[in-house]
């Protein structure tokens, strides 16, 4: 027989594991809507071009791309942004603004698996569109800082480390840096915590070339532009330059709006988060693990010009992304996974084929009612039915025999602590759910 496997950095969800994967997404969905956000969808596989038209064709060694029956090129989608601006693109002009949208979809990726990286991964998505003010920027880290406080950390736990792509720009204009440049220079900035000095520096010396900039000198003054770390200190360097000036009354809405939400705890600035993608035009943030492992759990930022360049209305957006893979590892690493059952609320313990039919119309009804129920399927004897009840995760167990059935009656039975009641069958459901709200006490004598 052939050893047939699950592909490398594809998971396998076994019911335990998928009980776990939608209390991340049930977190994910409370928060988001909390905040105003409406779900969406989009397909799982797209044409080529829309990753391509977003990110450059380097993307495609990323993506599982190919050819379909029909001739053409497609892919399945690495990501969510390109699709959201495209069918936001497409209404957008009949929308009331802002857009606040979220999803939480599958994507895929072909890269190297790696702890905390896997070719198959969930990943919610928020996104704000139509609103260029900062207080957009404040209402997604506020979310992103939401979503992580609602599995039971604390802001000790993690960081939001807080840039600005646009507050970079100018920095690196004010240095002479020629503009078809700048975008390179940020690819070495957001090398700087990975990198040796001198891979830094040559890395440097390549995206300048062609260039008057003093690649040594234009590195020393990024990596201390870079070690910035308070408003007070950018305010300072700001005196010398109006444009980066003008650009701090921004930073002090941000950070005055994200403390009046209630989340200045878990932010900091930090100027080396310039995030790789290119699209990226204003604010950019990261949220960190704090501790040795120091995993990135989620990243965003502005993007104000894609949805234009994907055919869209001028369209200011925001908007961040965080995985499955990482908050899974940090919430096991410190025993913040709750401990699920998949079991039912009941389980029917039905004896003898004299009591089948009227404990089939009774589990009909529960189950109608909303009630999650389990039923012998064959005849069995009670110790046998009891294991089976207590092995399937059942939190009571309900008696139908014979003497039951005549009685009109059923027996519940906490499978807990043993406790056992007997409640007519006419008053099954609104007992049932007295049992579920209250325990046992609620049909005890």
């Amino acid at each position: 027989m052939a050893d047939i496997r699950s592909l490398p950095g594809f998971r396998e969800f076994y019911p335990e594991d998928r009980a776990i994967q939608n209390h991340l997404f049930t977190v994910w969905r409370q928060a988001c809507r909390r905040y105003g956000f409406r779900e969406w969808e989009s397909p799982v596989l797209e044409p080529l071009e829309l990753f391509t038209e977003k990110s450059g064709e380097e993307i495609v060694k990323q993506l599982f791309n190919f050819e379909d029956k029909g001739g053409r090129q497609v892919s399945l989608r690495p990501e969510m942004t390109p699709s959201l601006a495209r069918m936001v693109g497409a209404r957008a002009n009949g929308m009331p603004k802002p857009i606040r949208w979220f999803s939480i979809g599958e994507n895929f990726r072909y890269e190297k698996p790696q702890k905390g990286r896997l070719r198959s991964f969930y990943q919610l998505n928020a996104d704000l569109l139509g609103e260029a003010s900062a207080t957009a920027d404040a209402e997604l880290i506020a979310l992103c800082a939401d979503c992580l406080l609602g599995f039971g950390l604390t802001q000790k736990d993690f960081s939001i480390r807080i840039s600005d792509r646009q507050l970079w720009f100018k920095f690196l204009e004010s240095e002479k840096v020629p503009t078809e440049k700048i975008t390179a220079v940020l690819g070495v900035v957001d090398k700087l915590e990975r990198s040796s000095p001198g891979d830094l520096l040559e890395a440097m010396k390549a995206v300048l070339t062609g260039s008057d900039c003093d690649a040594p000198k234009l590195l020393a003054s990024v990596k201390a532009f870079a070690a910035i770390r308070s408003l007070n200190e950018l305010e300072a360097i700001a005196q010398k330059d109006a444009a980066m000036a003008a650009r701090l009354v921004e930073w002090k809405q941000l950070l005055d709006s994200i403390k009046a939400l209630g989340f200045a705890e878990c932010v900091s600035i930090d100027l080396t988060i310039v995030r790789g993608l290119a699209y990226y035009t204003g604010f950019v943030f990261e949220a960190f693990e704090v501790g040795a492992e120091a995993r990135a759990l989620a990243g965003g930022g502005r993007y104000d010009t894609l949805v234009k360049k994907l055919g869209g209305p001028d369209l200011p957006a925001a908007g961040f992304g965080m995985g499955d893979v990482t908050v899974r590892d940090l919430l096991e690493s410190k025993n913040l996974l709750p401990k699920y059952s998949d079991g039912p609320n009941f389980y029917v313990m039905i004896l003898g084929d004299d009591a089948r039919n009227v404990a089939l119309e009774d589990i009909a009804a529960l189950r109608r009612a909303g009630f999650r129920v389990e039923y012998n399927l064959r005849d069995g004897k009670f110790p046998k039915l009891i294991q089976s009840a207590e092995t399937i995760g059942a939190q009571y167990a309900l008696v139908y025999g014979s003497e039951e059935v005549a009685k009109g009656i059923t027996k519940v039975r906490s499978l807990t602590d043993r406790t056992e009641a007997t409640i007519p069958r006419t008053d099954i459901i609104p007992a049932l759910r007295a049992v579920l709200e209250e325990g046992m006490r609620a049909i005890l004598p």
